[in-house]
Parts: C-alpha cells; sequence; structure tokens
C-alpha cells in the first residue's frame, strides 16, 4: 500500500551517497531534545520513527507530558497546534504547513461564532478536530475516544451544542440519548465508504467483521460489528477471535493492525469511486523526507496568538481531567 522512503539522495554534494533519514532523525531527535508523536493515519515510515503513535486523546496527553524542547508533530495542523496550546514555551515543528483537515474547514470561526450566539444557554462541546479559534469558542473538547463519557458527565438539564462532525454527534446522541444542537460538519474520508461495496465485501469474506469510525455515515454503521475510535478499532481487532476484518477508516492504522496481528487479515473499506479517497490527503502531505527537513531547519513551526492560546487551553484541560 505504502513505498518504503528509507533513503534519500543528498544533492548539495556530487556524488554524495544515500542518507539514511531513519538515522539521520534519530541524531537529530538527541540533539535538539525533540520527540516525534505521530498519527495513526501516517504513513509506516512515519509511524515506525514516532516516538509515541497514537489517535487524538493519546497524542493530545503525550503533548501535555513530553519533557522534550521540540515536539515534531507528525499528523495535521489541528493536531500541533493542541500541542502548542499545551505547550507555549516548546518548539512545535509541523512537517508540511498545508496539512490541514477537511472536517475542521467545514467549521470557520466567524460562522460559528454567530451560531454559537444564536443558542446563548447552550454547552459548547467542540470535537478536537477543529481550529484553536474554535476551540477557545468551546467550553470542553472531546475526542471520538471520550465524547460518549464526557456528555454522559454533562446535567441532563443542560442544552449541549456538538461540533463540527455531525456524523459523531449523531453517534453520540444515540449511544447516550442527549439531545444535541449539531454544527453540520464532515470528513471527506469517513464520508467517502461505500455502503453498497462494504456489503459486497461482507458477502465475499462471510466471516470478516466491520469495524468502523464513529465519523462514518450512518449507512455505513449499521453494517458494523464495532464502533470505535481509532485506538479503540486497533484494540479490538487484536482482542476480537475474527481473523479477518473491514475496516472502515483511514487505512494508515491498518499497519498498526498488522504489526499488532500479523496473523489476521485486513481490509480497508472502499470508498464510492475507483480512487484512493479512503486516504486522507493532508495526513499524507507529511512525508520521511520533510519530517527531516523540519528538525534539520527548525521549521515550519506552529505560531499563535497567546489570547487565543489561553483561552483554547481551558477546554482541552477539562477534557483531559475528566479523561483521566
Amino acid at each position: 500500500m505504502f513505498t518504503t522512503a528509507r533513503t534519500v539522495l543528498e544533492k548539495t554534494q556530487p556524488g554524495a551517497s544515500p542518507l539514511d533519514l531513519f538515522a539521520a532523525i534519530e541524531s537529530l531527535k538527541k540533539s535538539l531534545n525533540a520527540v516525534i508523536l505521530a498519527h495513526y493515519y501516517q504513513e509506516p515510515d512515519i509511524q515506525d520513527i514516532a516516538d509515541y503513535i497514537g489517535d487524538s486523546l493519546q497524542l493530545a496527553r503525550a503533548a501535555a507530558q513530553t519533557d522534550a524542547e521540540v515536539i515534531v508533530f507528525a499528523g495535521v495542523h489541528f493536531m500541533a497546534e493542541t500541542a502548542k496550546i499545551l505547550n507555549p514555551d516548546k518548539l512545535v515543528l509541523l512537517p508540511d504547513l498545508n496539512a490541514g483537515c477537511s472536517l475542521a474547514d467545514t467549521c470557520p470561526a466567524e460562522e460559528f461564532a454567530l451560531f454559537k450566539r444564536a443558542h446563548p444557554e447552550h454547552l459548547v462541546i467542540s470535537y478536537i478536530n477543529c481550529s484553536a479559534e474554535i476551540k477557545a469558542m468551546s467550553d470542553i473538547i472531546c475526542t471520538s475516544s471520550n465524547a460518549v463519557k464526557i456528555i454522559q458527565q454533562i446535567p441532563e438539564e443542560q442544552p449541549i451544542i456538538f461540533t463540527p462532525d455531525r456524523n459523531l454527534g449523531r453517534y453520540v446522541m444515540r449511544q447516550t440519548g442527549r439531545d444535541m444542537v449539531l454544527w453540520q460538519g464532515s470528513c471527506i474520508v469517513h464520508e467517502t465508504f461505500s455502503e453498497k461495496k462494504i456489503v459486497q465485501l461482507k458477502i465475499t469474506h462471510p466471516k470478516a467483521e466491520t469495524i468502523a469510525h464513529p465519523e462514518c455515515e450512518e449507512s455505513v454503521l449499521r453494517h458494523a460489528n464495532y464502533i470505535g475510535s481509532t485506538a479503540a478499532l486497533l484494540k479490538y481487532c487484536q482482542e476480537s477471535s475474527s481473523q479477518e476484518f473491514i475496516v472502515a477508516t483511514e487505512p494508515g492504522i491498518i499497519h498498526q493492525m498488522q504489526k499488532a496481528a500479523p496473523h489476521k487479515t485486513f481490509i480497508p473499506a472502499p470508498p464510492e469511486n475507483n480512487c484512493n479517497c479512503n486516504e486522507c490527503p493532508f495526513m499524507r502531505l507529511n512525508t520521511l523526507e520533510k519530517l527531516y527537513l523540519a528538525m534539520k531547519n527548525q521549521a515550519p513551526e506552529i505560531t499563535m496568538d497567546e489570547e487565543i492560546r489561553v483561552k483554547a487551553w481551558r477546554p482541552i484541560q477539562r477534557m483531559l481531567e475528566i479523561s483521566a
């Protein structure tokens, strides 16, 4: 599914030999006192060089606890922003600043501010897949790992706005029985899975379990044997007695699934069209080469307005406290 890019040819000197990127990155980690945090959706080479691999909640906790002076975040922009919010005095690097998030983009700060003002009595629960500006307007941040747990701790009489992912919001409503006002955002990857093709796969692989992320559309979730966060899906496939799995989330996680359970078979859920649309184009902007150059040049750096950072820090801290 992926090509291995362990070496790259240095062009600065004629006749230079290939540079072992793994060794070069390890050397830079030591000299910079750096830590590499990588999301499960990154390419395998980046996952293999990372100090910590996880989903959004796991990575937020890792960012909050690290004593490294430099954080290299192999993920997308909102994730690196979260690390900077939690570590204002540290250098936070993102290999490619264009590694954004389609879900975060569906919730512009100006429009959400108007939406929030229209519901003045509502508590704002924001999925971590949002910008620092949206976090600053929130009361509590959540992830797919802890959204249900957080909503269950809010008094039933308290009205709630849930943003930005409508599919995760609907899933949480079903799990908790709570009514919430949903912002109508969605993820291009999790919206693209084909119900028809998944059903066809279930017919051709009758013993396979379908596991899905709650950001998927309801038409996909209804066919799932198990629904959970990225980390929960990884854990489930290890513990299940099934030997085959149809995986309805970004296929980068399959690298970890195969490492954890090499004797099992993992089938990526297909998109509607004959494309690689089940891969996040933003996550894939990061490469091993860009990660090396980011560390070498100590750029691109994540920066933000301090007032926004402080406001965004509070709801993230509430999430970490509630989820402890």
